[in-house]
């Protein structure tokens, strides 16, 4: 059995992470000087939500929300390689 205090401390540091993530990306989105790196910015915050969305599974004890991480992880790659296509090729 897992100490509950080493695993509520690592939830934290878990949830600080994730936290500095968001904000670092949003700062990319926003001073992103072309739109590859807006781009790059999106894809890291769609990472960090499914991420965010695994460690709400994990202290909900409803590990169906990893389903849910799983289809949106899908979506936004399919997203960024649409947009991919549209900044290389045009559509």
């Amino acid at each position: 059995m897992a100490d509950t205090g080493l695993t509520e401390i690592t939830i934290i540091i878990t949830a600080l992470l994730i936290f500095f993530s968001i904000v670092f990306g949003i700062v990319r989105l926003v001073i992103g000087p072309d739109t590859v790196d807006r781009v790059v910015a999106i894809d890291l915050l769609t990472i960090v939500t499914i991420a965010l969305i695994a460690l709400l599974a994990h202290q909900a004890n409803r590990f169906i929300y990893l389903d849910v991480a799983l289809v949106y992880g899908l979506l936004s790659f399919l997203g960024v390689l649409a947009v991919a296509r549209y900044l290389e090729k045009g559509i």
